[in-house]
């Protein structure tokens, strides 16, 4: 038997969502891929991380809320899936704090003076001064 058989909606499926608002969100997806590839060719400095990651988070909020139905479900289901995602973005960057902190030269620099090393005299060289 099916779970949701005897759904007070009378369907089948728990969210059937029409076809058309479907191929909406799917052409939308290849819209911003689109956006994104083209985004590469373009020298935007620092902001290139930030606008990549902007788009990425739009397309994985289309992808949750349509395809998986998050935006039709019952409100505890999104907050499982939105905290999941918080404590993950936690998890790196606690990492991601601990990894700078530990990560120190190990080399200790005493000055800023630059040390050079004495150049060396070839066998010519000598010869030549010596006579």
């Amino acid at each position: 038997m099916s779970a949701h058989e005897n759904s007070p909606e009378g369907y089948d499926f728990a969210h059937p969502l029409p076809l058309p608002l479907l191929f909406g969100v799917f052409l939308i997806l290849v819209l911003l891929t689109i956006i994104t590839v083209a985004q590469a060719s373009f020298d935007l400095g620092s902001f290139d991380v930030l606008i990549v990651m902007a788009i990425a988070t739009i397309k994985g909020l289309l992808v949750a809320a349509f395809f998986m139905h998050l935006a039709f479900d019952k409100p505890f289901n999104i907050l499982c899936f939105v905290s999941s995602f918080v404590f993950v973005g936690l998890f790196i960057m606690f990492t991601l704090f601990d990894n700078r902190a530990t990560n120190q030269d190990d080399i200790p620099v005493m000055d800023d003076a630059v040390v050079t090393a004495p150049a060396e005299t070839t066998s010519a060289a000598m010869t030549t001064a010596g006579t």
